[in-house]
């Protein structure tokens, strides 16, 4: 039976894929999308390392087991036959591939999307190059040998050039040169590496936007001879329609600091609430990114410069971080997750000296209380491992979350702008979209309790029993901890003497 393929399908039409990050977060949602918008395509290859005793096979069924897959598995099954997975990683040479595998891979790849990476924003410098700036030579130096290459599809970040107020879609330079630095990590040893990254990071915040920088810089110096495109997506936040509303598997971004704030163990944060909050949801990212090859290779004339597409939401659909935190606020209040720690009301705020205060009182303090008691009881203790983590966390964030910048995403939104009606219909990037911005909020909310938290719906009206009863605990505390205080002041300053 004819299937009629629209222009994009058409494109894809027995083309073979390779894919690096298949089994990260964006990962898993091209490789769904891949299977089941882009049906006729021939083959995806992916590479995938054993992990925790697990074989890459064995990693792959558990994946095809996720909820995002359903739908390939009702309606195209056969698809999932299409796949191919060799044991490999981006740390090693040739990306761990030989003989057959490496022969199979260069002989048939028409497409690659390099998205391997580690995404540590606390991580050392070495890991962070080994991974994102080695890891994509190496990733270019196999697909130099793709005899049938149309497109080298690099993952990059909005973020790398944070020192820019305004990032426009292009490569800036940048003193440091990625083979001064890939040349640096292999000699030096950690603790002196180590030593010295505060000065190499300047004016970078971390080792995840550095490196992804000079990655860049090692990418665009390929385009005379390689067909190579940058794609910079800021924040990956839950898919908003596809494959699933809602669906997150990790607690990166929005999503942890959304948990967090909503069992109560999040009690500050450091936020510009004026600040717009810049953030994608993950298929609109990936259906970027599938259109991308498809836009390159029809274009009679190669572009003069490596093409590169910030992958940001429309500047009319960004909210303040004021309205987001109200907004979550509220929305929690209706989905609240079950047995959290404390009613969850943090206090959002600018003032370095007032947010270390809240910490030290309502993180460090709690925690040392909580593992005090699990000590008496003869319990495990685990509350000041978990506030160790969160204070690291929330403190790479800050630097995100009270700058501000403006990306230009022309690129991007033409991707949208050139398709056909059929084709907006398969790879949404729709910015007018009738729905609301609260309505996705609420499909958070909901995916992070059923696919991170595994809490089930049934169990709302207990939840939202629970969120009263802690709301009364917290109104009573906070009135006698602030009673006890003025008690003490008064009497301290003998103002109660008088009375």
């Amino acid at each position: 039976m004819t299937v009629d393929l629209s222009p994009v399908q058409e494109y894809y039409k027995d083309k073979t894929i390779f894919i690096t990050g298949a089994s990260g977060f964006m990962g898993k949602v091209l490789l769904e999308k891949l299977l089941y918008s882009c049906h006729s395509l021939k083959e995806v290859i992916i590479i995938c390392r054993p992990k925790r005793g697990k074989a890459p096979e064995t990693r792959l069924e558990e994946m095809f087991k996720l909820p995002i897959f359903q739908r390939i598995k009702d309606e195209r099954p056969e698809m999932l036959k299409r796949v191919t997975i060799y044991q490999g990683d981006v740390t090693f040479d040739q990306l761990g591939l030989s003989g057959e595998s490496l022969k199979h891979v260069t002989e048939n790849t028409n497409i690659v999307f390099h998205m391997a990476a580690t995404l540590k924003l606390e991580g050392n410098l070495r890991d962070a190059i080994d991974m994102n700036l080695l890891g994509t030579r190496r990733a270019l130096n196999v697909a130099k040998e793709m005899k049938q290459l149309e497109a080298f599809i690099h993952l990059s970040t909005a973020f790398c050039n944070c020192d820019q107020e305004v990032m426009y879609e292009k490569v800036y330079e940048f003193p440091h040169k990625p083979e001064d630095l890939m040349r640096l990590a292999e000699w030096m040893d950690v603790k002196t590496l180590d030593a010295i990254t505060p000065d190499l990071l300047k004016p970078h915040p971390n080792t995840y936007t550095y490196s992804k920088r000079l990655a860049e810089l090692l990418v665009r110096d390929h385009y005379e001879s390689m067909p190579v495109i940058i794609a910079r997506p800021s924040i990956v936040s839950p898919a908003a329609f596809e494959p699933l509303p809602g669906w997150v598997d990790n607690l990166n971004g929005p999503t942890g600091l959304m948990i967090g704030c909503g069992k109560g163990v999040i009690r500050s944060v450091l936020v510009n609430q004026q600040n717009k909050a810049e953030v994608i949801p993950v298929d609109y990212a990936i259906n970027g990114l599938i259109v991308i090859p498809y836009e390159f290779n029809k274009q009679a004339k190669r572009p003069t410069n490596v093409p590169v597409y910030n992958i940001t939401n429309a500047d009319h659909r960004k909210m303040t971080m004021g309205t987001v935190v109200e907004m979550s606020k509220r929305i929690n209040k209706q989905i609240p997750f079950n047995a959290g720690l404390w009613y969850p009301d943090p206090c959002v705020t600018t003032n370095q000296l007032y947010h270390n205060f809240n910490v030290a009182l309502f993180h460090w303090l709690p925690a040392y209380f909580l593992d005090f008691l699990m000590l008496i009881l003869g319990q495990k203790r685990f509350m000041l491992r978990v506030q160790e983590k969160i204070s690291t966390g929330l403190g790479v964030l800050q630097f995100f979350t009270l700058n501000a910048w403006c990306f230009r995403s022309d690129s991007y939104a033409s991707l949208w702008n050139k398709l056909n009606e059929e084709d907006k219909a398969i790879f949404n990037m729709n910015m007018n979209t009738e729905n609301t911005e609260e309505e996705y909020m609420i499909e958070c909310a909901k995916g992070a309790r059923k696919f991170i938290l595994k809490e089930k719906e049934e169990d709302l009206p207990r939840a939202r029993v629970h969120m009263k009863i802690q709301w009364v605990v917290d109104v009573v505390c906070k009135t006698v901890i602030v009673g006890l205080f003025f008690y003490y002041l008064l009497k301290w300053t003998g103002v109660l003497a008088i009375f």
